[in-house]
């Protein structure tokens, strides 16, 4: 280097790589995140949709596809280099529509956000009205409601209707009573309510909508619009008994996730019914099978632990679910994990034992320490080298 160019200032050197006047696009006022899961018969629909209700509002759909056997992330990225208004978040080894809807939040700019389903079962047409509503600035959140008055469940069969039901009964704990449809998956809000909840939310299962009133420091102001659910266009539902644990497991973890990790829980009520599968099978060894108690005894912890991780890879670790011979692989280090876990048991309830302290004390002692010990070395050996 010239040493005349030594105390050259460094913005000079920039000079001629950038334009002094490029040019500058202001980003989207709104942005509707859709989170997807094989749903590519539904894309092309839902874009066409949009387009016709907001017509020449300032606007983006951010699809958050949790890698889709389908292809849809190809698909939405196809109509994406056709309109820049389309944009795509694919996700590898995550799954989860709440965490999905908070990802796609965090991958945008604007100021007002929306979530809608992909299945075309909301009412889009409801969109710029909600936008008008938060304009006005009296609103933080606006719901589309199902149970509001014009509000309507379409053509829910009853075992639907009841899970609803009895979801919304749940959230009273932590929701507005004056709130028709805290389940509603169909929303708009300012931005400021993801700033002021997204380090307190769970991004547990599907229900967003409860999590971030529970998450936001001071009550919402919200609006609800009433609409007609519509019957679903392409696709499977991705609703199911399990949606109901979820449900569950993210009302506790609001209310003592502070204290007591809500997937703790979960495994330790899994624990709990994998008690009761051991003493099933140990008695038909016993009884049915007339076999010793140490086979029989072998036999049962074999089966308890193979419930207990096949469980908890169903609802415990849902989002994190192992298939195939990542299945075969995660057994095998439950069963070895779990193992361990029951020598370290046996070893501090003897201790305890000895030391004076009564049988009860003393077993649960044993179990405290087996339970956080094969919940901490399964959570990191099964699914989280697992899936590597």
């Amino acid at each position: 280097m010239n040493p005349a160019e030594h105390h050259r200032p460094l913005e000079t050197y920039f000079d001629n790589a950038i334009p002094t006047q490029a040019p500058v696009r202001s980003g989207p006022e709104l942005s509707i995140i859709v989170p997807t899961f094989n749903e590519r018969e539904n894309i092309a629909e839902l874009i066409g949709r949009l387009v016709v209700c907001l017509g020449d509002r300032s606007w983006e759909v951010v699809f958050v596809d949790d890698d889709s056997p389908d292809g849809t992330a190809d698909l939405v990225r196809e109509h994406a280099v056709a309109d820049s208004r389309v944009r795509c978040v694919q996700r590898i080894g995550r799954r989860g529509l709440s965490s999905a809807c908070v990802e796609g939040m965090l991958a945008t700019t604007a100021p007002y956000l929306a979530v809608i389903d992909s299945d075309l079962q909301h009412d889009e047409r409801l969109l710029p009205q909600m936008l008008d509503i938060l304009r006005q600035g009296d609103s933080d959140i606006v719901v589309g409601s199902r149970y509001a008055p014009g509000g309507d469940i379409g053509d829910w069969d009853a075992r639907r209707a009841r899970m609803s039901r009895f979801a919304m009964r749940l959230s009273r704990v932590l929701v507005p009573a004056e709130l028709t449809d805290p389940m509603s998956g169909f929303f708009m809000m300012r931005r400021s309510v993801l700033d002021g909840s997204v380090h307190r939310l769970s991004a547990i299962g599907f229900k967003i909508l409860t999590d971030v009133f529970a998450s936001f420091p001071q009550p919402l102001r919200f609006k609800e619009l009433p609409y007609r659910f519509r019957v679903r266009r392409a696709g499977q539902s991705k609703l199911d008994s399990v949606t109901v644990w979820d449900y569950v497991m993210l009302l506790l973890d609001k209310m003592i996730g502070r204290w007591i990790p809500v997937r703790f829980l979960a495994f330790s009520i899994v624990g709990a019914m994998g008690v009761a599968v051991h003493f099933a099978v140990l008695t038909l060894c016993l009884q049915g099978l007339h076999s010793g108690f140490v086979a029989g005894q072998a036999v049962a912890t074999l089966c308890a632990m193979t419930f207990n991780y096949a469980v908890n890879n169903v609802l415990t670790y849902r989002d994190m679910r192992l298939r195939g011979l990542r299945w075969l692989r995660g057994w095998a280090s439950f069963v070895l994990a779990c193992s361990i876990g029951g020598i370290a048991n046996l070893g501090v309830a003897s201790t305890v034992y000895g030391l004076g302290h009564g049988w009860f004390p003393s077993a649960f002692a044993g179990i405290l320490v087996g339970a956080v010990w094969n919940y901490g070395v399964t959570m990191m050996l099964t699914w989280g080298r697992a899936r590597k």
